[in-house]
């Protein structure tokens, strides 16, 4: 119902352990924040790797704690994010199979995120009436442009890591696991080949990406026509909200009601 640390060598592995889909309790953060601390204050430990056991690298929340005290104690996931983000040394997020809601948001806020293939990604929470808290509204445009992040968030859907690697211009994944049995090792062979990378990259930090964002001639020509053609028309037709209010009455309701056929 928590996370295991352990040291592989210079790489200090932390598994997320809360069956079945390792949910971010609060046990669960807690060992999360403890385990980064423990790295950084190892000499020995030159990068980190986050990853969950069994069938997912994390679904989020943890519903067994909705509602309760310990859904919003510290560490919170914008703590944990924050402490992630933070690390004097490199934190590699390994995905596999599951990583949704706060698990996708927790290896966001990690500086580099290794993908099996055939994980499931998505940011469900819209399904449940909510929006996502910790940062994936923000954090996914800037690794995957604005259009297929919006997609995603509105919509809820999972989509496979393997078809998110494909995207031109992608920072979600900065690489694809072989096969998922591989990737425990090669993403500990990853964490050692970035161990003396500086500075560290940060996803929130990076610009989000669409093709008007960066205004180019021809973006400027579209943005100028259309203010052409709204400047013309008058206030209640381009500005909805400056027209005015249509008075009507109790007879006029009452001649419309009579002459309509029935």
């Amino acid at each position: 119902m928590t996370a295991e640390y352990k040291v592989n060598g210079d790489v200090a592995v932390i598994t997320m352990n809360n069956p079945p889909v390792n949910g971010l309790g609060y046990a669960t953060r807690t060992a999360i924040a403890q385990g980064i601390d423990q790295a950084n204050a190892d000499p020995a430990v030159k990068a980190i790797v986050i990853t969950g056991a069994g069938k997912a690298f994390s679904g989020g929340a943890d519903i067994k704690e909705f509602g309760s005290p310990k859904a919003t104690a510290e560490p919170n996931l914008l703590s944990v994010i924050l402490t992630c983000e933070n690390s004097s040394k490199p934190i590699v997020a390994a995905i596999h199979s599951v990583a949704m809601g706060g698990g996708l948001e927790l290896a966001l806020g990690c500086h580099y995120r290794i993908a099996a293939p055939g994980a499931n990604i998505a940011l469900p929470e819209v399904k449940l009436g909510l929006i996502p808290g910790a940062g994936g509204t923000m954090r996914l445009p800037r690794v995957l442009g604005v259009e297929p992040a919006l997609n995603m968030i509105v919509s809820g859907e999972a989509v496979k890591s393997e078809m998110l690697a494909q995207l031109p211009g992608q920072k979600l994944f900065d690489k694809m696991a072989s096969s998922p049995d591989a990737l425990m090792e090669e993403a500990v062979a990853f964490a050692r080949s970035v161990a003396a990378t500086r500075p560290l990259p940060l996803v929130r930090n990076l610009p989000a990406k669409h093709p008007w964002a960066t205004p180019t001639s021809s973006s400027r020509a579209t943005w100028s026509r259309a203010w052409r053609r709204t400047s013309r028309l008058p206030p209640s037709a381009s500005m909805p909200w400056k027209r005015r209010p249509r008075r009507s009455s109790t007879r006029a309701w009452c001649t419309s009601a009579r002459s309509s056929p029935r």
